[in-house]
């Protein structure tokens, strides 16, 4: 059995609540306004927190990718220039902060550079989350678990060798390990949602799931399988303009998800085998012995 965490106002693990975060990520397109809107669908769907990313363009990219040109929303720029567009600055991270406060929501990023760890423990997150593509960056991990805060690990495109050489790093203290595939959209075949619950037995510490899929249903399984805790990417609409916007579900599809997991949380029961009363009719009029 796995120990339960604090994350922000709940508990996570094993036997508890299924806690959603909604990934909103780059989905905002630099925008503040279309990040309130994404917090508050959030909110009204049932989300337990919000999650962004940050990023120093100038340190993340690596230098072959820096010039090239990309078609974007605002033209032909290099990828440089157009990472650094979809970046908030200080004060519109203290309007993301304020507004969650306000709608009452959790919200936390994941950090990608040591730069962006000092920029966001200012506003004394409810964790870190550390991306796929920062797993093997062993430098930026242990600054991050200098933090001191509930830690989750995302796997993507990472080796069980190079997982447990992070989690050497990190501890098993305070940590959450999700599956991931890093492909947007991926496919379905590629999921490998197995592997959720052979990280339970192998960890022995709470597992979630961060999907990329365009489907609800593989999300909802790796509820069944173990994961207690469900990032999707969330968006307005998946035909706006954005790389990760194919990858990510509507507030329709998204709430499809949370109710099918409560529901099926809910059925699950506790696992110890007994008649209810409900039963009680049926077993005298069908029991012959």
């Amino acid at each position: 059995m796995t120990q339960s965490l604090t994350l922000g106002k709940k508990n996570v693990g094993f036997g508890k609540p299924i806690y959603f975060v909604a990934e909103i990520g780059i989905n905002h397109n630099g925008d503040i306004n279309i990040a309130k809107k994404l917090i508050d669908a959030a909110i009204n769907i049932g989300c337990n927190a919000v999650k962004f990313q940050k990023r120093n363009p100038d340190i993340c990219i690596p230098e072959n990718q820096k010039n090239i040109m990309r078609d974007t929303m605002w033209g032909r720029i290099s990828y440089l220039e157009y990472r650094k567009r979809i970046e908030f600055d200080k004060t519109q991270y203290k309007e993301i902060s304020n507004y969650c406060k306000k709608k009452k929501i959790d919200w936390f990023c994941s950090c990608w550079d040591i730069d962006s760890v000092n920029f966001i423990k200012s506003f004394n997150p409810i964790c870190y989350k550390i991306p796929s593509a920062c797993l093997t960056n062993h430098e930026l991990l242990k600054i991050i678990k200098k933090q001191n805060k509930l830690i989750i690990l995302s796997t993507g495109m990472s080796t069980i060798k190079e997982i447990d050489a992070a989690i050497k790093i990190l501890k098993k203290k305070n940590l959450v390990i999700f599956q991931s595939t890093s492909s947007y959209p991926c496919e379905i075949n590629e999921l490998n949602l197995n592997v959720i619950p052979n990280f339970i037995k192998k960890y022995k510490i709470p597992i979630g799931y961060s999907g990329h899929e365009a489907r609800v249903s593989p999300s909802i399984a790796a509820f069944v399988l173990g994961a207690c805790i469900i990032e999707r990417h969330l968006t307005l609409d998946r035909s706006m303009w954005g790389t990760d916007q194919a990858a990510s579900l509507e507030p329709a599809g998204y709430k499809i998800l949370i109710d099918s997991c409560n529901k099926i949380q809910e059925a699950l029961g506790d696992g110890k085998k007994k008649v209810f009363k409900s039963e009680e009719f049926a077993k005298q009029k069908l029991r012959i012995i």
